[in-house]
């Protein structure tokens, strides 16, 4: 069965999600309505981050993208692919990580421009994207185009908690935007997809695949971890709501956005990891 993913269909997706990343700096500085909802998810963070031990945690989660530690580990997908006789897939991983964080550092002072809405002094106007989160994309989306066929839907669920948790804890210190998120994002992914049409018009099979398997069960098989990842999130949220009812529901009912923004943020991880599985699965 041919690769689903073709030079030409993965040049085509970056273009779209190149454009994504556009309408979303556009949104996050140009749109009042958009603003006011980065704003209101914020809070919703903010007052997450004043429980009593969460700042130690979120400080520690959030600097595992820091650029010292991160060096310490972002190497791993490109020798896993190494070792697994990859080296074209290798040398795209090298790629992915070096041109998505590049591209970060690179439009942040470009695009720097005051917050209108900034209710805290420890965001520049220099944030958007998220270099953090750019790092927790590329290194997952790495991840996935480095480990074999039969462990990727188990490596999109461990990178996308991964990506959602470091996100989350940066959220919380008040570092960014939720638009910055989505940005670094959307410059990892932007990468990951420029590598892979570079590779498949190099390479007849660029990201190879196990034996083929019946579809139903391979979806299963490719589907189930990433669902369980989501089931999980879903469940802790419900006992923490059924141990402390009150207070979970006049939370809820005071930051709505916030409850709507920290979904979206872990279901973007989720998608962007399961469609690059399933979009480079043969």
């Amino acid at each position: 069965m041919p690769a689903r993913l073709t030079a030409r269909s993965a040049l085509a997706a970056s273009a779209v999600t190149g454009a994504c990343l556009f309408l979303t700096w556009l949104a996050a500085f140009h749109v009042g309505f958009a603003q006011r909802v980065d704003q209101s998810i914020l809070l919703g963070f903010f007052d997450v981050a004043h429980h009593r031990g969460v700042t130690p945690v979120a400080d520690f989660v959030a600097n595992l993208c820091s650029p010292f530690p991160y060096l310490l580990f972002a190497w791993i997908p490109m020798l896993v692919a190494f070792v697994r006789g990859r080296p074209g897939v290798a040398i795209a991983i090298g790629v992915i990580l070096l041109g998505a964080n590049v591209t970060t550092h690179e439009l942040k002072p470009l695009l720097a421009t005051p917050r209108p809405f900034d209710h805290t002094d420890q965001i520049g106007s220099a944030s958007w994207p998220s270099g953090h989160a750019t790092a927790a994309m590329s290194f997952v989306l790495c991840c996935v185009l480095a480990a074999p066929s039969r462990m990727r839907p188990f490596v999109v669920a461990i990178g996308a908690v991964f990506a959602a948790a470091v996100c989350y804890s940066f959220l919380a210190l008040g570092w960014h935007y939720p638009s910055d998120v989505l940005g670094g994002f959307l410059v990892a992914t932007t990468w990951t997809l420029l590598a892979i049409s570079g590779l498949r018009a190099v390479q007849k099979h660029g990201i190879p695949s196990g034996p083929p398997t019946p579809a139903r069960l391979r979806l299963a098989h490719d589907l189930g971890p990433p669902a369980a990842a989501v089931a999980g999130a879903a469940g802790l949220g419900l006992l923490l709501a059924l141990a402390r009812p009150h207070a979970v529901l006049a939370f809820a009912r005071a930051h709505e956005w916030f409850i709507l923004g920290a979904a979206g943020i872990g279901l973007t991880a989720v998608a962007l990891a399961t469609g690059l599985m399933l979009a480079v699965r043969r």
